[in-house]
């Protein structure tokens, strides 16, 4: 005899578990408790077996009678229900810690400990932040290209062309990292190639012209504001470094004595150790600010909020920005173009020597061994001529040109 709702309703409990069958080998197991729980019984491979179903009322007769019938239809074509049960049950946990944020931050973690530097992991928890909004609690075998796109064609129509397009690239490395730990079939963003607006080139501001770079300098002496932050403007055309490089500085990097700073290969693009030979200039400009800071450990260039952390991104950019430079004429990565320019413009030097004080990488692995050390002594002598000029254009004298003698 099959079940009614009323005969469940009714259904009351005594001192023992009993049953209320219905047909098919469904059943309801009466609990002392008074729990009412939805039973399947079947047979498979010669063993009889009992499926659990839910719990009534949260379980409704006919979804037990579905799920029943779904059940029967698996033995049909020889499949266990109660092993499929299972292998679902373990297939929702593994996804339920598979979603997109997840594996992004897991995917973070091992680039950070393969030697990413502060300001690409930085960049990275940024562009996690854009997408884990729409598609961070998703499983990542849930997600698929259009859901992707729709994040990116949003950040497309505020005009901000660049960004999208370091998201599309950041969401393609998670992905590949899920397919590389075989927890995706394939990046769903190799169909997204073409999707976006392409930005245009962008390129730094520079100033390159010698009468105009004497300016800046004088400009920059006259700089008020945060000591700290004059420094870094006064350091940087003589060190042309990169940005992030010198804004994350380290007294532990610095041997002043020797007039060398070693910056690790953790905060370098390359990924290896560039040794940057300090001018007489430069030593005495890092002295005079160790002699501003202390001997404190940590950054040279510390944020004005908290010397816990480095100085940032903008303050640069901003300082020349009151001394009347727009983004267009100047920028604190436009010290490197300046001094490229201007030392190759010299005649003086190698190319190479410039390329590797620029810390711009070889492609031949052999090549770029034998120039790091052929080009040593030339690059301290560089290092010492590009100081000299600087202060000649700084001083405002007439301005000899520069290309005058052979290359060494």
């Amino acid at each position: 005899m099959s079940l009614s709702d009323t005969t469940i309703r009714n259904a009351k409990p005594r001192e023992k578990p009993y049953k209320l069958g219905d047909a098919g080998g469904l059943f309801l197991l009466i609990q002392p408790s008074g729990g009412k729980l939805w039973r399947l019984k079947y047979r498979f491979g010669d063993k009889e077996k009992k499926l659990g179903l839910g719990v009534y009322p949260e379980v409704s007769l006919g979804e037990a009678r579905a799920a029943r019938d779904d059940a029967r239809k698996l033995l049909a074509v020889g499949i266990d229900p109660g092993l499929e049960k299972a292998r679902r049950k373990v297939q929702a946990k593994a996804e339920a810690g598979n979603s997109f944020e997840l594996i992004a931050r897991e995917y973070i973690a091992k680039r950070t400990a393969e030697g990413w530097s502060a300001s690409t992991l930085s960049k990275a928890e940024y562009y996690l932040g854009y997408m884990k909004p729409a598609l961070g609690r998703f499983a990542i075998t849930d997600i698929t290209a259009t859901d992707v796109l729709a994040v990116l064609k949003k950040v497309e129509a505020r005009g901000r062309l660049e960004t999208a397009r370091r998201l599309l690239q950041f969401s393609s490395s998670v992905f590949r990292y899920a397919e590389a730990t075989a927890r995706l079939a394939s990046d769903p963003t190799r169909d997204l190639r073409g999707a976006l607006i392409a930005p245009k080139p962008k390129h730094y501001g520079a100033i390159i012209e010698p009468a105009k770079v004497g300016e800046l300098l004088r400009a920059i002496d006259g700089c008020q504001g945060s000591p700290v932050t004059l420094y870094a403007l006064k350091i940087a055309p003589h060190v042309f470094v990169r940005p992030g490089e010198l804004r994350f500085a380290e007294w532990a990097e610095f041997d002043l004595e020797a007039a060398v700073w070693t910056i690790p290969a953790g905060r370098m693009k390359m990924r290896k150790p560039h040794y940057v030979p300090l001018s007489r200039q430069a030593v005495e400009l890092f002295k005079a600010m160790r002699a501003l800071s202390g001997d404190r450990p940590g950054y040279i260039f510390p944020s004005v909020r908290t010397t816990a952390r480095a100085m940032s991104e903008n303050t640069l950019n901003a300082a020349l920005r009151r001394l009347g430079y727009s983004s267009e004429e100047m920028t604190a990565h436009g010290f490197r173009a300046m001094a490229s320019t201007l030392l190759n413009e010299s005649g003086k030097w190698h190319p190479d020597a410039i390329e590797r004080a620029l810390a711009h990488q070889d492609s031949d692995n052999v090549r770029a061994a034998y120039h790091r050390g052929a080009h040593w002594k030339e690059r301290l002598e560089m290092a010492q001529w590009w100081s000299d000029y600087l202060d000649q254009l700084r001083k405002g004298a007439d301005i000899v040109p520069i290309k005058t003698g052979a290359r060494k």
